[in-house]
């Protein structure tokens, strides 16, 4: 959830340090509009602002809803000055989070066309200060968050195999974690993948394979009870339905978060 003192943070980037283009004088109503159709997300968000700056705020949809141009997803009424110091900043917020909200849904429609079960997952790859904000969107868009942060699995990555081995990696973060934290293995070749299932791993990556490799290494690996596959690395919306075609449990996008591109919104008042 968002705090009192992020939105503070937010709003001082923006206003500076004197703010004479918002000092009009009197009350208005305001709304957020929709210019282009798609998913909105980010709405409480936005709502928070105008409420954090003494602005009634009504949401009008709720995040995971469809829309189309003109459809109105907020509206306001208040102080004239504080709904146009926050109009930009909500605008800003709803905009990328609906983005990450409608190509989230758009990579999710795709990959379920030829695999129902199939997951679409985020990854780390979010904007410092932003993740709580694009993780909801991805789940707002039908997606996954896969983890929030390092502490909710362990991942090991290629630079600890280098380090540590991956049967030593595998061994001493079982030892260190509880019961209830799951270890992934990344793995780049249908050889490392059988390792790390051998090992103990409870969800292997399969990184930056074509989905021909993937199905294959998919199909080496469908003897290992309870054992999750995940694809990874560079996949697209052109590319998300064949990788979901081989068989794999989770499709990973990090363009989820740091690709989306903006949906487009105006804030009118009066």
């Amino acid at each position: 959830m968002l705090t009192a003192s992020q939105i503070d943070r937010w709003l001082q980037e923006d206003l500076g340090h004197h703010d004479v283009t918002n000092h009009v004088p009197g009350e208005t109503t305001g709304r957020l509009v929709a210019k282009q159709a798609g998913v909105v997300a980010g709405i409480d968000a936005a709502a928070a602002v105008f409420e954090h700056l003494g602005v009634d705020v009504e949401p009008r949809v709720e995040d995971g809803d469809v829309v189309s141009p003109d459809d109105i997803v907020l509206s306001s009424a208040g102080s004239a000055r504080e709904t146009l110091r926050a109009e930009r900043l909500a605008v800003n917020l709803a905009g990328h989070a609906s983005g990450v909200a409608t190509k989230t849904r758009r990579a999710v429609d795709r990959a379920r066309t030829v695999a129902p079960d199939v997951r679409i997952a985020a990854t780390r790859k979010t904007t410092p200060g932003l993740r709580g904000l694009e993780k909801r969107a991805v789940v707002a868009g039908g997606g996954d968050s896969h983890r929030l942060d390092l502490s909710h699995m362990v991942m090991i990555k290629d630079n600890h195999v280098a380090e540590m081995g991956l049967e030593t990696a595998v061994e001493t973060f079982h030892e260190r974690t509880s019961f209830t934290t799951k270890i992934e293995v990344e793995a780049e070749t249908a050889t490392e993948a059988r390792r790390a299932a051998d090992a103990g791993a409870d969800i292997v990556l399969l990184d930056n394979m074509t989905p021909a490799a993937t199905r294959e290494t998919v199909s080496a690996l469908s003897g290992y009870e309870s054992l999750l596959t995940e694809a990874s690395g560079g996949i697209t919306l052109d590319d998300v339905a064949d990788y979901a075609a081989t068989g794999v449990d989770i499709i990973s996008m990090g363009s989820l978060t740091h690709s989306a591109p903006s949906l487009d919104f105006s804030f009118r008042t009066g």
